[in-house]
């Protein structure tokens, strides 16, 4: 047996099944035998593999024993020579197992290898090659001087920036998600452990095969996806807890005396920086908008408020209306906007008016119930909800065309798309279409036919085509990595319809054409 795929799952079936397809396509020609280790999931991943695919080695957890554990059950029933540990939220091109085989075979001092990259917007992952969490490296990541000078190697050296990105390169550590290792080095060194439950334990196994004389290489001639987990970004509370506590256990396992010492309280400062610098950091991201709007409407209702008042009351508004009255109408029209999602990303304008509409009628409802020495002005709280429908939407419409990736905003009468594929297009144009409102362009490209790139790209770019659909029962993950790279800051959101019927998945989430459901990715 030549190569044995181990897939820990949890909670992912849609990923877990087009990971799978991807994966046999790159089995053709390799003696390969896959094994899917599920940590108890509880959307039916398990059911989906018995049905779907038979031929693969499904170990079923009955309670969540955790990434390396679970990893550890297949390794230890594995016969392959070479034994890869691969996310089940990844998609592999048809070469990738190829390519990687033939160069360990090619270098008998690799004990471990892993590949390029991508996340599925068509940026690259730095986690595909990354340094020893070594004190110095790891203070200059937290305190941001890796990313002030990403090309210097002192500052650098966490993700290795200062290498470049397309050269075959050793390097001392390795992600989880994609992990190609040799059995030889993995029988010396033993394999991942149980220690770590969830990160920490890629880290750990890398640094025990360079000890044990084996060489770890980052190898870019091959790429694949990786959609990342969203409830793990680096950016969450629990991934900084969580990822800071696997840094104690390395270091308690391979630091000793005054060192281990030393880097045991800097880690425990750097977990309560990153906690607060996350938490700070989320709560300026979901307020920033709606401080934002609050800030704009206030201003053009003082306006409105000293327009009426010389126009038609020849009286000023008492100072309670102005700096109660008033913001309490603005919070009741940005709380409705939030009840009816109007801030989740990207934004739909008919969500920001459906929630401004509801907010008008709860003002005007409560204001029918205050006393009359309290009743100021209705007329103010209706051309009130007409400024704010005018700001609210031309704040976003300028952003969106200032293209602030972030501000971003999908309202369906400026969504254009192109379906790229085969015969399966016109089926999946129905389901891009039961999952949304009807779109203002929907056009088709057979891309089983020769294919001119560059002129693909100037096509997006004169139709202004906002929005792609990969139909990967014909498209090869090659070409849809090629175009995502390509187009990574055209303002385009990227979909992929997976060869399993009524799906839509995209880095943000799985949608169904019986229900709008969001999945998070769980890496």
């Amino acid at each position: 047996m030549k190569l044995s795929i181990v897939i820990v799952n949890y909670n992912v079936k849609h990923f877990l099944r087009q990971c799978l397809d991807s994966v046999l396509d790159a089995t053709q020609n390799i003696e390969a035998e896959i094994f899917v280790v599920d940590n108890s999931s509880q959307d039916q991943s398990v059911e989906m593999v018995q049905e779907c695919f038979p031929q693969v080695h499904l170990i079923a957890n009955k309670e969540n024993v955790g990434f390396s554990r679970a990893n550890n059950q297949a390794i230890d029933m594995a016969k392959g020579e070479y034994i890869l540990l691969l996310n089940p939220d990844t998609l592999v091109q048809k070469d990738t197992f190829e390519k990687s085989i033939q160069f360990m075979d090619e270098h008998p001092d690799a004990g471990a290898l892993g590949v390029k990259m991508i996340n599925g917007e068509g940026e690259f992952l730095p986690e595909s090659k990354r340094a020893l969490p070594i004190p110095s490296v790891a203070f200059y990541k937290i305190f941001g001087l890796s990313k002030l000078f990403p090309k210097s190697k002192k500052f650098s050296s966490y993700h290795l920036t200062y290498l470049d990105d397309n050269e075959i390169n050793e390097v001392e550590v390795l992600a989880g998600a994609y992990m190609l290792l040799r059995k030889t080095a993995i029988d010396k060194v033993g394999s991942l452990d149980n220690t770590f439950f969830m990160y920490g334990e890629d880290v750990d196994l890398s640094y025990r095969i360079t000890q044990g004389g084996y060489k770890n290489y980052y190898y870019p001639e091959t790429r694949i996806i990786h959609y990342k987990g969203e409830s793990t970004k680096k950016g969450s509370l629990n991934y900084v807890i969580v990822f800071y506590k696997a840094m104690q256990i390395f270091v308690e396992k391979h630091f000793i005396g005054g060192a281990a010492k030393i880097y045991r309280h800097f880690l425990n400062f750097a977990i309560w920086l990153r906690a607060g610098l996350a938490i700070l950091k989320r709560v300026v991201a979901q307020l920033m908008m709606p401080i934002l709007d609050f800030i704009v409407i206030y201003s053009g209702m003082l306006l409105l408020a000293k327009y009426w008042e010389q126009a038609v009351l020849i009286a000023p508004y008492p100072p309670i209306y102005r700096y109660l009255f008033v913001p309490l109408y603005i919070v009741t029209w940005i709380l409705c906007i939030a009840l009816m999602k109007g801030y989740k990303k990207p934004f739909a304008l008919h969500k920001i008016n459906k929630g401004i509409l509801l907010g008008t009628v709860a003002i005007l409802l409560i204001y029918s119930l205050l006393p009359e020495t309290a009743r100021y002005s209705r007329a103010i709280i209706v051309l009130g909800a007409m400024w704010t429908t005018v700001a609210m939407n031309s704040l976003r419409y300028l952003l969106h065309k200032l293209k602030i990736k972030s501000f971003y905003f999908g309202d369906s009468s400026s969504r254009k798309i192109m379906i790229l594929g085969g015969k399966e297009v016109h089926r999946v144009a129905l389901l891009v279409q039961l999952n949304d409102t009807a779109p203002e362009k929907l056009l088709f490209s057979d891309l089983t036919a020769p294919f001119d790139q560059k002129k693909f790209i100037e096509l997006l770019e004169d139709e202004k085509i906002n929005e792609l659909v990969f139909c990967t029962e014909t498209v090869e993950i090659h070409t849809v990595i090629d175009l995502i790279t390509q187009l990574k800051d055209h303002n385009i959101t990227f979909k992929i319809a997976p060869k399993e019927p009524g799906v839509l998945i995209s880095p943000q989430d799985v949608r169904t054409p019986i229900a709008e459901q969001e999945v998070e990715i769980d890496g």
